[in-house]
Parts: C-alpha cells; sequence; structure tokens
C-alpha cells in the first residue's frame, strides 16, 4: 500500500508563478517536497522578486 502525501500549490499574487511543493524550486535550494512553511523568509519568486509574503494557496 503506497502512502499518498499531499502538496499545495502557491500563487505569486504579483505575477501569477506558481510554487508547487511537489517540485519545489531547485534553481533556488528548494528540494522536491519541501513545504511552504519550510521556506526561508529571505526566499524569493524567481520570476519577479517579491517575498513569500506575496504567496497565496491556489485553489482547485
Amino acid at each position: 500500500m503506497s502512502e499518498t502525501v499531499q502538496t499545495t500549490q502557491w500563487l505569486c499574487k504579483v505575477c501569477n508563478w506558481v510554487y508547487d511543493e511537489a517540485i519545489g524550486d531547485p534553481d533556488s535550494g528548494l528540494a522536491p517536497g519541501t513545504a511552504f512553511a519550510d521556506i526561508p523568509d529571505d526566499w524569493y519568486c524567481p520570476e519577479c522578486g517579491v517575498t513569500k509574503a506575496d504567496f497565496e494557496p491556489l485553489a482547485f
């Protein structure tokens, strides 16, 4: 039996770039599976440069 891990996607409110916890942000040193809450506060959107305070959970 396999265990399913639920991940969340986070939307940048400025440029609409999506941070997917399942994918992470390898270019910024965030491994796949990194929860948004575990991202350092000094991380920024790779597309427009805003901080993680400018992201919101993406609803499906």
